[in-house]
Order: C-alpha cells, then sequence, then structure tokens
C-alpha cells in the first residue's frame, strides 16, 4: 500500500476504526484503462472486527467517493458471491483485456448502467505485480 501512495496511484484511503482502535482498511487506486476507472483493493479487517460489516461500510464508502468525484468505474479481482451485493459484475469486465480476467475480475459502472466503452486493456498499477 506504501508503493501505491509514494507513486501517486492510491485515489483512496479509507479507514475504519472503533474507540480509536483501527478496525478496517479499503484502498482504491488508479488504473490504466479506456476510461477514468478505478481498482478496488485491498480490503481489510482485523480479525476482532469481522463480521461486523466494517468491510462492506468501507466498500459503499469508496465507491460513494469514487461516484462523488466523477469516475466511470471500479473494477475488482475478488470472490463474486462477496462483491456482486455491491453491483460488480463479471459480464461487464468480460471483454477488457487483464492478465486477471476471468469470472474473478468485475467491474461496477458508478455513472450510469452502461460504461463508456465495453473493450480495451485495464491494468493494475505496477505495485500490483509485486504481489504475485
Amino acid at each position: 500500500m506504501e508503493i501505491l501512495r509514494a507513486s501517486g496511484e492510491a485515489v483512496f484511503s479509507l479507514v475504519a476504526t472503533h474507540d480509536g482502535v483501527l478496525a478496517g482498511h479499503v484502498m482504491l487506486s488508479r488504473l490504466s484503462a479506456p476510461f477514468r476507472a478505478l481498482g478496488l483493493g485491498p480490503v481489510a479487517v482485523l480479525a476482532d472486527w469481522r463480521r461486523w460489516g466494517i468491510a462492506a461500510n468501507l466498500v459503499e464508502e469508496g465507491l460513494r467517493c469514487a461516484r462523488r468525484e466523477g469516475w466511470n468505474a471500479v473494477f475488482v479481482l475478488g470472490e463474486p458471491a462477496y462483491y456482486q451485493r455491491f453491483g460488480f459484475s463479471a459480464e461487464m469486465a468480460e471483454n477488457f483485456a487483464s492478465p486477471y480476467a476471468g469470472r474473478y475480475f468485475m467491474a461496477l459502472s458508478l455513472q450510469g448502467v452502461d460504461l463508456p466503452t465495453s473493450t480495451g486493456g485495464v491494468d493494475y498499477p505496477p505495485a500490483f505485480a509485486a504481489l504475485d
């Protein structure tokens, strides 16, 4: 995450606290895409705070921030059963070229039903390649 911040690729970094204690974090970073798009992740909640809805609240707030600032879409690489509840769809992402393409690569349009285009390349910042 520090590499994303230092490179300027981190756009939103939100934390949740409870009684002054860090409980969770979400980051949205700039993607290389044919329109203004962000990548959601990482999303993390400390073990003691899981199952309290903290991750969902952080994701929802991150999406609100992105909408408010006029971003077109958010992509995520994650479990479909979890991220579909926020409106993410593998079908919306399926025609985009990405090393992460597949059923776990999903997109969400933030400014309407459709994305500005349905094809092109989507690349995460170089810092993500270092996570292999």
